[in-house]
């Protein structure tokens, strides 16, 4: 990847800084435009840096994504499985569910076809959470056939379903809870 100049750097920055307070107040449609002009740029400016609003996404959440990665690794080691995989995704659902603009980049873009999505939201957290997930199953703490990815499109799903909801943490946490039920194997 070439050097940028000092900037083309500060440009990145300032408009990193101004789309996440657009998106904070805004949601993920925040104005590309507005966005361009609080920042002192062009548009122009902001597609060089962002070609689409999921780039822009993508890197407004980067930091956040790599965190709940981080947290995830820390649980592999975890000797209650079930628990683990729970905390995990709890903490992503209260994330998806209350940091606008997040669960748009945690969806899928079934437009960008495969292995575009090596780097974005959704493939990250995807493959943090995999050692959870199948650790989870293999003590059977999760029902058969149930993987991360459909793990994480409940999340994704249950955030997108709450983002206007007047306590979307709570609302996210009790269908978060419904799920649970739904994918825990059932016992006799």
């Amino acid at each position: 990847m070439p050097v940028q100049r000092a900037d083309a750097r500060r440009n990145h920055a300032r408009l990193l800084a101004v789309a996440e307070e657009e998106i904070a107040a805004h949601g993920a449609d925040a104005s590309l435009e507005q966005i361009a002009r609080v920042a002192g740029v062009g548009s122009a400016t902001v597609r060089r840096h962002f070609p689409t609003r999921r780039a822009l996404l993508e890197a407004v959440f980067r930091e956040r994504v790599e965190t709940l990665c981080a947290h995830a690794r820390d649980l592999t080691t975890r000797a209650d499985t079930r628990a683990a995989l729970l905390e995990w995704l709890s903490a992503v659902t209260a994330d998806a569910a209350t940091i606008r603009g997040l669960a748009i980049a945690l969806t899928r873009d079934p437009a960008a076809g495969p292995g575009a999505q090596d780097n974005c939201c959704s493939a990250q957290l995807t493959e943090a959470g995999r050692p959870l997930a199948r650790r989870a199953a293999d003590d059977g703490a999760l029902a058969p056939g149930v993987t991360i990815d459909d793990l994480l499109a409940l999340i994704t799903g249950i955030a997108l379903a709450t983002e206007h909801h007047p306590d979307p943490a709570a609302e996210a946490d009790r269908l978060f809870g419904l799920a649970v039920a739904g994918v825990s194997p059932h016992r006799p």
